[in-house]
């Protein structure tokens, strides 16, 4: 079960028509209190594939070392990606909502169940039930030294594939 498309879904090109080669890609920053047990939970739980910058992240070669170690500076493909941006105060369905300025990560599946499924094979864990959302279903995935991450399956229009 894979989290995300293919790395030739047109992401790259989708960047260079509309940023007009200025900007490549999007590099998301997950910050953790214990980065090797995150390192090895995006590489063999979530099967990211990965480049390795050496053990502090300064090799500096534009190519990674080759080393498979969560202990080393891991950098992973998290494939295609969108961005959304929601409002921090408002109203739905009636009721008044506000919410502090912040950034998130979620990740998007098909199937939330066969995906919660095989996950949990590998060894993640989720807090709570998958529930519905609104834009889609969902669950928090427990990301191991870091905060959890939202994973749905969207029933909103997605942006992902475009390009």
């Amino acid at each position: 079960m894979h989290l995300w498309a293919a790395p030739d879904s047109g992401l790259v090109n989708l960047f260079r028509r509309y940023g007009r080669g200025m900007l490549t890609a999007i590099h998301t920053l997950v910050y953790s209190d214990d980065a090797t047990a995150t390192r090895a939970f995006f590489k063999d739980v979530l099967r990211w594939p990965f480049v390795s910058e050496g053990d502090q992240g300064d090799a500096g070669t534009g190519s990674g070392t080759g080393g498979q170690d969560p202990a080393e500076w891991l950098i992973f493909g998290t494939g295609p990606s969108e961005l959304g941006v929601h409002p921090t105060s408002g109203a739905y369905e009636g009721q008044p909502y506000k919410s502090p300025r912040h950034h998130s990560i979620a990740v998007m599946c098909d199937d939330l169940d066969a995906t919660v499924a095989d996950l949990s094979g590998r060894g993640a864990e989720f807090t709570g039930e998958a529930q519905e959302m609104g834009f889609g279903r969902g669950v928090s995935l427990h990301v191991p030294g870091a905060d959890d991450m939202l994973l749905y399956q969207p029933r909103h229009a997605t942006a992902y594939d475009l390009g």
